[in-house]
């Protein structure tokens, strides 16, 4: 089987790894949501060893993802697991962090909702949920480019698209998630940090 390599994970994982390094540092186990084809998955695993990294994808997107895991080796990177945000509740124990990157964006909102409800399911008590990629604020683009990646967001999917800082900081502290880090990233990307009050 092919393995693919996305440019854009290529791109950003080294800049996501520091703010990683830093939310993540007293953290034991993560869940990533939409691990794709797995490339930040093998990366960050191999980076932080005293994570256990467990990859996740919805079931049609398992098998690249699956071979990509298998092929890495890595001790403390776990068997890719099939996971569709919409489940209630989701097929996990509860885990100290949550890691998602680009992924917001290409959800219907309905999807964006239950992202948030399934995360605050499977988050222990002081756990972290922590979100890279492109947000609004107030409503408004940080950028021309960010303006014109909605644009085609939202001409491929209507239901896709930026989203605004404020809606998704609603459905966190819906469940009982407190923002803790808005950290500035390469290329007008953000990563957010909420945290679960102890």
């Amino acid at each position: 089987m092919l393995v693919v390599t996305a440019e854009a994970s290529e791109r950003n994982k080294g800049p996501i790894l520091e703010v990683l390094r830093q939310e993540f540092a007293a953290s034991r186990s993560v869940l990533e949501i939409g691990s794709g084809a797995g490339q930040h998955a093998v990366y960050f695993a191999a980076q932080l060893p005293q994570l256990t990294w467990q990859p996740s994808e919805v079931a049609a997107l398992l098998p690249e993802l699956a071979e990509r895991i298998r092929l890495a080796g890595a001790p403390n990177l776990r068997e890719p697991l099939a996971l569709d945000v919409r489940a209630v509740p989701w097929p996990v124990a509860p885990v100290d962090a949550i890691f998602s990157a680009n992924t917001l964006h290409i959800m219907g909102w309905n999807a964006v909702q239950d992202f948030f409800r399934g995360a605050g399911g499977a988050l222990a008590s002081g756990g972290l949920l922590c979100v890279y990629g492109p947000f609004n604020y107030a409503g408004r683009y940080t950028s021309d480019s960010n303006a014109q990646f909605d644009a085609f967001l939202k001409a491929r999917d209507p239901h896709g698209g930026i989203r605004d800082f404020e809606a998704l900081d609603a459905l966190a502290r819906a469940q009982q998630l407190t923002l803790s880090a808005d950290h500035a990233m390469p290329a007008n990307n953000r990563t957010l940090v909420w945290r679960r009050r102890a």
